[in-house]
């Protein structure tokens, strides 16, 4: 009875040891996994600021391309226009060059709005407080939602990345109310403190369960918090249904992206 009390006390005891070293082995395992979800999260992460970057950089190029080249073209088509009607005046000659001269109004209101999407200079001429303000009052207009401001318009000068980013943001934020959140009223908040910029995004619509992945992580509200999490902000989503949904950004002074 000793014998077999000793053996079976060996093969418990090797037992545990294979134990032990199959569960070190998984500990192990598991901790490589993990550093390289994280290592591949981080790439990503970098990857997606550096292509939002470079997406903006475009932007403002195309942006001054479209402002400088094909502005010139047609301010000195509507220049030849003008002595063509001062030296063209019967009947017919001038109502075909008014119908000409109507195009070439609506060409440079298209070329107006196309600018002014791709880089608002409201943003770079006036600053980040005008442009948001100017951004929702017409969105709201067309929309004829009612828009309450609190912009504090003695924030001072913002950071170019960070500007961009925080305007993307509530034009990204503007565009889901307006698509999703069937709101009767708008309100925008912002400004700053010592530290850091803050900016509220507020409706009174229809909102929706967080736990709710098709709103939650949606492209759009995805593509938000990235924009502010590589600036070393703070991204608070609020909502539920019925009571409407509200965006709280808080971005350090000195984050850049």
């Amino acid at each position: 009875m000793a014998l077999v009390s000793l053996i079976l006390l060996g093969a418990a005891a090797c037992l545990g040891l294979a134990g032990a070293a199959h569960l070190q082995k998984r500990r192990h395992m598991t901790q490589r996994v993990e550093k390289h979800l994280e290592a591949r999260t981080r790439e990503l992460a970098e990857l997606s600021t550096h292509l939002q970057n470079y997406v903006e950089k475009e932007r403002s190029e195309l942006a001054r391309n479209l402002h400088d080249e094909l502005g010139g073209l047609l301010t000195a088509a509507k220049m030849d226009l003008s002595w063509l009607q001062s030296h063209l005046g019967e009947p017919p000659n001038e109502r075909r060059l008014a119908q000409l001269g109507d195009v070439l109004d609506q060409a440079m209101n298209v070329k107006r709005r196309v600018v002014e999407r791709l880089r608002p200079s409201l943003l770079d001429h006036f600053g980040l407080a005008t442009a948001l303000r100017a951004h929702m009052e017409t969105a709201c207009a067309q929309a004829n939602l009612k828009f309450e401001a609190a912009v504090d318009d003695t924030v001072g000068p913002v950071p170019q990345d960070l500007a961009i980013a925080l305007f993307r943001l509530v034009q990204e934020g503007m565009a889901n109310i307006l698509r999703h959140a069937q709101a009767r009223r708008v309100r925008l908040e912002f400004g700053a403190d010592a530290g850091s910029y803050i900016l509220r995004l507020c409706d009174d619509g229809r909102g929706f369960e967080l736990e709710d992945g098709d709103f939650r992580w949606s492209h759009g509200l995805t593509g938000m918090r990235h924009r502010i999490e590589a600036l070393h902000g703070r991204f608070t989503l609020r909502s539920n249904p019925g009571h409407g949904t509200q965006i709280e950004v808080e971005v350090p002074r000195a984050a850049t992206a």
